[in-house]
């Protein structure tokens, strides 16, 4: 099928094959079609829609990269994607920062009614991975759901065309503060991982 893609190129055809792929919803190991990354990544789609479009192929480093420049007022969406790539990876505390930090947004809401909602939905999860509790077909049907939202909403917002110069969509936070946090989390060990 990834040849056939190729060939297409479409986003609506690369999205309708991402969703018949395995859900995102526990830690994958590695992306689910390493050949897809490349062909996500041609569509040359808003940096938000292909963060999203890497997590449904399970491929968090590239969806990761795009998120980390995307991580501040008013890049929502982008915020919300980092908060589903950190519960799909298993970084659950991560990922409950980042729903609390964008809960009362358009984008949040148009999946969880509350901030208690979606956090709930990540305690869910993270009881499936950590206990086996839980019923792993519903939450995968859910994270779907949530992420399809996300898109949703940012192709409203931004279209499915070509983005051809991204640079606007990069948002860092501005203050000393934050940028000594990131760079402490990429290089002081105080991080999910070491790089």
């Amino acid at each position: 099928m990834s040849s056939m893609i190729n060939s297409t190129g479409s986003f609506d055809f690369l999205y309708a094959h991402l969703l018949t792929l395995p859900p995102p919803l526990l830690p994958p190991g590695k992306s689910t079609d390493p050949k897809l990354t490349d062909q996500i990544a041609s569509l040359y789609v808003h940096p938000a829609i292909e963060a999203a479009l890497h997590i449904l192929n399970a491929d968090l480093p590239s969806a990761h990269f795009l998120v980390r420049h995307m991580q501040d007022d008013p890049q929502f969406e982008a915020m919300y994607l980092h908060g589903i790539l950190h519960r799909v990876e298993g970084d659950y505390d991560n990922a409950r920062a980042w729903y609390r930090k964008i809960s009362s947004t358009e984008v949040f809401r148009r999946n969880w009614s509350s901030e208690e909602e979606g956090l709930a939905f990540v305690g869910r999860v993270e009881a499936l991975k950590k206990k086996r509790e839980g019923d792993k077909g519903a939450l995968g049907e859910e994270s779907v759901r949530e992420i399809r939202e996300v898109i949703k909403f940012c192709v409203d917002k931004f279209g499915k065309g070509r983005v051809e110069d991204a640079r606007g969509a990069w948002k860092q936070p501005d203050d000393e503060g934050h940028r000594k946090i990131a760079r402490d989390m990429v290089s002081g060990g105080k991080g999910h991982r070491d790089f």
